[in-house]
C-alpha cells in the first residue's frame, strides 16, 4: 500500500512538472530558424539570380526590445522581378504572389494563411506565413518595384 501511494504521488509530481513546461520556443531557437531562413532565401536558385535584385535590408543578428523584458529578431528584405510590357497588372501580381507563396512554403517551410478577399486586387497582395518555431512572415507583393517586400520576425520572447 505504501509503495502504491509513493508511486501515485511520484507520478502526480511528474505530470504536474511536465505540465508546467512551455512548448514555446526560446529566443535562441527562433533566432536560429530565422537566420536559417535568411541563408535559404539568399541561396535559393531564383533569388540568388542577380536579376532578382535581392537586398537584405535588416539581418536578424540584433535583439530588438519588445513587450516587457522580451526581445525579437527581424529580417527585412526586398526583391524585384521585372514586369513584361505586355503583362497585365493582375497577371503580374498573380504570378509574383504564387512565386513567393511557393518560396515561403516549399523552400522556407512556412504555413501560408490564404486570403481570398484580395484576389485580383490591383494595388498589391499580402501574404502571411507562420512557423511553429515562433517565426512569422509578412510579404507585400507590389505592382511597382520592388515586387516583394518581406518582413519576417521571431515572436517576442524572453532571453
Amino acid at each position: 500500500m505504501r509503495v502504491t501511494r509513493s508511486l501515485a504521488i511520484g507520478l502526480t509530481l511528474i505530470i504536474a512538472a511536465s505540465g508546467c513546461t512551455t512548448s514555446e520556443p526560446s529566443l535562441k531557437e527562433a533566432t536560429a530558424e530565422l537566420q536559417k531562413d535568411t541563408h535559404l532565401l539568399e541561396t535559393d536558385d531564383l533569388f540568388k539570380n542577380p536579376l532578382m535584385n535581392l537586398h537584405i535590408l535588416q539581418r536578424p543578428d540584433k535583439d530588438v526590445p519588445c513587450g516587457e523584458n522580451g526581445f525579437k529578431r527581424v529580417l527585412r528584405a526586398t526583391a524585384d522581378e521585372e514586369r513584361k510590357k505586355e503583362e497585365s497588372t493582375d497577371t503580374y501580381l498573380d504570378t509574383a504572389e504564387r512565386v513567393m507563396q511557393n518560396t515561403l512554403s516549399k523552400t522556407l517551410g512556412y504555413k501560408i494563411e490564404y486570403d481570398t478577399t484580395q484576389i485580383d486586387t490591383p494595388e498589391g497582395r499580402f501574404i502571411k506565413g507562420i512557423k511553429n518555431t515562433g517565426v512569422s512572415v509578412d510579404v507585400y507583393v507590389s505592382p511597382e518595384a520592388p515586387t516583394w517586400r518581406l518582413r519576417a520576425q521571431t515572436a517576442c520572447l524572453p532571453k
